[in-house]
């Protein structure tokens, strides 16, 4: 029986390799796939661009391309176009201007972007990490998010520091296409770091004061629960405990929707205290930072006195749940409406870390956002 057990362990230990090496090919792959794309993209660009081709060069190229190298995928007229965009966003120009005042950098990088990528090129990158220096991300990060997602990104966002945010989110949070469009409709880059909160104030470590105030955002589009759905005119009508139903049935998207490395501990979480029960709408445990996550759910505007009842939640954690080793927990009050310096006043004086953000339905997503999904009639068709 031990020597089973021995054998079992073998297995799981091998089986861990064999899926940390799967992901490392992978994006192996996916960096030399966008190394190829941009290369070709840049052919393309230097001729097409000029009078050198006629209008209908591409469609040809893509066509012989086809018949002399049978099954060859990702080569349609259509996706050459999107690899000459993929070159001329992250043109040589755009790098060099971002590599202002670093000279050497710059030197490198047109080196990079004026000839075809080569290996010792692709090293070069990596030992550099110019996009660190510059946008906030590292190569690695740049080079595990798709073509597809990098197109989506060019076509939808135009200034170059809210596309190195989507870049990085994409692999840092390993977002499907879908997600990447709904975080750009949403305009995620811009709601980030804006929740009115107390973390500054109530967090004494001032990094993971940091880190709570850049995870949380003003606003979360929750486009897995539809009012109508529910059977409700508008929000107001929802009851409390349905949509906390609806998004514990929906815990994976919810998840998604607030970020990484959180984990979900229960809906009504039951704290019992000088013999009174207290019910917690959800709790989770965040990783990143290393503290319970306690989310009271409103189907109005936020009330002031919801402050109250949510400091006494976190005391009880605080008191009751939370581990030696862990850092305070944090409360956040999910509501339809929320006037921020309101809250930002509401607040202040509290000692507990909290913050306020509102949600919104799939009813009111983004027009652009809805035509792009289908309808809760398509989906049961389909199902």
């Amino acid at each position: 029986m031990d020597e089973l057990s021995n054998y079992d362990s073998a297995v799981q230990v091998i089986k861990r390799v064999i899926l940390q090496h799967q992901v490392q090919a992978a994006r192996q792959v996916n960096a030399v796939q966008l190394a190829l794309y941009y290369s070709v993209g840049q052919y393309i660009s230097a001729h097409s661009r000029t009078a050198q081709w006629g209008k209908g060069a591409i469609d040809y190229i893509s066509r012989r391309l086809q018949e002399q190298l049978p099954g060859l995928r990702g080569f349609s007229s259509a996706n050459i176009k999107l690899m000459r965009t993929f070159y001329e966003e992250w043109s040589p120009q755009t790098l060099t201007q971002l590599f202002h005042g670093k000279n050497e950098q710059s030197k490198r990088a047109q080196s990079f972007t004026n000839s075809p990528v080569a290996t010792s090129e692709l090293e070069w990158l990596q030992k550099s990490d110019i996009f660190a220096v510059t946008l906030g991300l590292t190569l690695e990060e740049f080079q595990a998010v798709s073509f597809t997602h990098h197109s989506v990104i060019l076509r939808e966002v135009k200034d170059v520091a809210e596309r190195a945010y989507y870049v990085r989110l994409s692999a840092t949070e390993q977002l499907s296409v879908t997600r990447l469009k709904s975080a750009i409709a949403n305009d995620t880059y811009r709601h980030r770091g804006q929740m009115p909160n107390n973390f500054v104030q109530t967090l004494s470590d001032s990094r993971s004061a940091l880190k709570a105030v850049e995870m949380f955002r003003d606003e979360y589009l929750l486009d897995f629960i539809n009012v109508e759905e529910l059977g409700a005119r508008d929000k107001e009508d929802i009851d409390e405990r349905v949509l906390e139903n609806a998004i514990v049935h929906n815990i994976r998207d919810f998840i998604m929707t607030f970020g990484r490395d959180f984990a979900f501990m229960g809906n009504q979480y039951r704290i019992e205290a000088h013999g009174k029960e207290h019910f917690i709408d959800l709790l989770f445990y965040n990783r990143e930072l290393s503290a319970l996550v306690a989310i009271e759910l409103k189907t109005g505007p936020f009330k002031a006195a919801y402050l109250g009842q949510l400091n006494m939640y976190l005391q009880l954690l605080d008191d009751y749940v939370r581990k030696p080793q862990e850092n305070p927990s944090i409360g956040i009050i999910l509501c339809t409406d929320a006037e921020k310096p309101y809250v930002e006043y509401a607040v202040r004086d509290y000692a507990k870390p909290m913050g306020v953000a509102v949600y919104k339905t799939r009813d009111e997503m983004p027009e652009k956002l809805r035509r792009a999904l289908p309808s809760m009639e398509d989906l049961r068709k389909f199902l």
